[in-house]
């Protein structure tokens, strides 16, 4: 496997920011309280889950922890997760700066730690502003976007919270992004909306020893 492709899906996985995870569970449950999928290791796979965990293993440092915890209880389910984000993080023809952009807009509207706390530092490295993901994480429409990122924004939240994107919208998404670029922007918004509800339920959390990027009230 190539070098590049070992980095791409290293970021491909929501785990893949700065640190890592612990082998152990990560969850937000209570002390006490039995995690809700026990972090597995390669030995307790089953020949099912084994396939997909080792080309995990192959490129994550962070193994088959974070959402690919929950993940590989389905395997074939993981082996088209894999697939379908390899193309999502990596081969879409949406720019970096602005895919980055659209998941840090689901994490905030999904209130997702892990997705904003992996993605935060992954936007900024493409280019989007500190400002910008500032007002975002502050639930506010940030100020000083560039038109391209105002049109993704706009796209993004009427989608989400509207459940349509008017003509004027999608005409400058459109003007933006292509056809195609409409059509990986939307798909992208949508798996990372599967990804907050996978960490959701299992209930997932930053890894050991770092802040949870929302506080209780955000």
């Amino acid at each position: 496997m190539s070098l590049l492709r070992a980095k791409s899906f290293a970021a491909v996985a929501v785990v893949a920011a700065a640190g890592g995870w612990s082998v152990a569970q990560t969850s937000t449950s209570a002390v006490g309280r039995e995690p809700r999928f026990p972090q597995l290791t390669m030995e307790q796979l089953t020949p099912a889950q084994r396939p997909v965990g080792e080309k995990i293993m192959k490129v994550s440092s962070v193994g088959i922890g974070g959402p690919y915890n929950p993940m590989i209880r389905s395997p074939e389910m993981a082996q088209r997760m894999y697939d379908l984000l390899d193309y999502l993080r990596w081969h879409t023809s949406v720019p970096t700066r602005l895919n980055e952009f659209a998941i840090l807009i689901q994490g905030r509207l999904w209130r997702s730690q892990v997705e904003w706390y992996a993605h935060y530092p992954l936007a900024i490295k493409a280019g989007l502003s500190e400002q910008v993901a500032a007002d975002l994480k502050a639930n506010k429409r940030p100020e000083g976007m560039k038109p391209d990122e105002a049109a993704v924004y706009d796209f993004c939240m009427e989608l989400s919270t509207k459940q349509a994107v008017s003509d004027e919208t999608f005409a400058r998404a459109k003007a933006v992004l292509g056809d195609q670029g409409v059509v990986d922007l939307t798909t992208l918004t949508g798996t990372y909306v599967t990804v907050a509800m996978l960490l959701s339920m299992a209930e997932e959390s930053v890894p050991p020893g770092k802040e949870p990027p929302f506080k209780p009230g955000d």
